[in-house]
């Protein structure tokens, strides 16, 4: 096995190529739609119905992962060939539920290092009201 960025895993960079890459995966189960690609920012929906707790509420576990996937796509944009970037850290601040429609979600650089990159991630319901605020933080590291 060679060392060589050639040898490296391909990681998508257009939204085209992203979308193509969530196909059977937990991306494509949650409903996450992603809207746009960039290191700077990353955007995405969610559906409600199909991501909900039992007593008819959006699970929070499912608003969590779709903040740390609309992040994780940005930090790997910054990443950029040859690079991966992996989760470190990640929190939410539940702030109301949400029981039907959509959920939006934007993820806005707040650091993008050499070696790590850190994210706020707003969810917002289909009436712009804020749902959950999230940051990730992720470590950017030589692909193998």
């Amino acid at each position: 096995m060679s060392d060589t960025t050639a040898d490296a895993p391909r990681f998508p960079r257009t939204l085209e190529e992203w979308t193509a890459a969530a196909q059977g995966t937990l991306i494509e189960r949650l409903g996450i739609r992603l809207t746009e690609v960039g290191a700077e920012r990353t955007g995405g929906t969610m559906p409600v119905a199909g991501n909900t707790q039992p007593a008819g509420l959006l699970h929070g576990g499912a608003t969590a992962s779709l903040a740390e996937t609309l992040a994780s796509v940005a930090a790997q944009q910054h990443a950029g060939p040859g690079r991966a970037a992996v989760g470190l850290e990640l929190n939410a601040t539940h702030h109301r539920g949400a029981r039907s429609g959509s959920v939006h979600g934007v993820a806005t650089a707040l650091h993008l290092g050499r070696s790590t990159a850190a994210y706020e991630i707003v969810v917002t319901d289909d009436d712009g009201r804020r749902v959950c605020t999230a940051r990730l933080t992720c470590m950017i590291l030589d692909a193998r």
